[in-house]
């Protein structure tokens, strides 16, 4: 990705937007920490932690070493798997962490100590959760950076959260970056959770169009599966197929690959 990007600059002018946290800091209510933006974001990585406080206590010194090596930008998460800010009953929070129960309380140190920990200091975090421990995303940015906006849900609203956290959207002055959690197509045709999905693909792509006013970075976990490599047990989804089952995430395909064709062709003529 790095290699086939190159910043825009605004015709007739090269300004840098000022650095005053208090004006053109993230407009999602965080106050960043003073820092010298130097550049806009050229590296990204992301990954379905699949839990990531369990990636903390199982895989963090890997991970670590890995992020040190490759030093990303930007590192999008998916499936973090952390329960939303608020008790019982009450509305939920969800860009917080819980807290408010000792095993949340424990669980909540655990993580942010890791996530202090280097090289992820040098990151700021935002967070998009769930109520429960289920999906949920986080996208963490380089301090040195300052994306303009950040939001959370795929009609631009800072203060909206999409259901189960699915949606982190930063945005630059020469592009946006987009990180999701998409739902998965569940099984059976008749089964609520294919509409969901349509549902879904119907906004995202609605969200694509009138967001080509400056290049889109797609990141995250889409639930396609493109060919067996891409599905986790190729022999069950296979006699799942034979059976009467309508296979999973394949209907989506062809638009995903057209997408990801014409991000890459964008690319490359920045």
């Amino acid at each position: 990705m790095k290699r086939f990007f190159k910043p825009i600059e605004k015709e007739g002018s090269a300004k840098k937007p000022s650095l005053s946290p208090s004006k053109n800091g993230a407009e999602n209510g965080d106050a960043l920490p003073e820092v010298d933006v130097k550049k806009e974001p050229l590296k990204f990585l992301t990954w379905n932690a699949n839990s990531l406080l369990l990636r903390v206590k199982s895989n963090w010194p890997e991970f670590s070493n890995f992020v040190s090596n490759l030093d990303p930008d930007v590192i999008a998460i998916q499936e973090v798997r952390m329960p939303a800010a608020g008790s019982k009953g009450a509305p939920k929070k969800p860009g917080e962490l819980k807290d408010d129960t000792s095993p949340s309380r424990e669980e909540k140190q655990i993580l942010m100590r890791a996530l202090s920990s280097p090289p992820f200091g040098n990151y700021h975090v935002w967070w998009a959760l769930a109520d429960t421990k289920y999906a949920g995303t986080a996208l963490l940015v380089k301090k040195c950076l300052r994306p303009l906006k950040v939001s959370f849900s795929l009609d631009g609203t800072v203060s909206k959260h999409e259901p189960d956290g699915r949606v982190i959207l930063a945005e630059f002055e020469t592009l946006r970056i987009l990180n999701t959690y998409a739902p998965n197509n569940g099984w059976k045709d008749e089964e609520n959770s294919f509409q969901r999905r349509r549902k879904w693909d119907k906004r995202l792509l609605e969200f694509v169009v009138q967001s080509s006013d400056k290049p889109l970075i797609w990141c995250g976990d889409l639930n396609v599966s493109h060919e067996d490599i891409d599905v986790s047990h190729p022999e069950f989804f296979s006699a799942a197929k034979m059976n009467g089952y309508v296979p999973p995430n394949k209907e989506v395909i062809n638009f995903f690959f057209f997408f990801s064709l014409r991000v890459k062709f964008d690319m490359n003529h920045l």
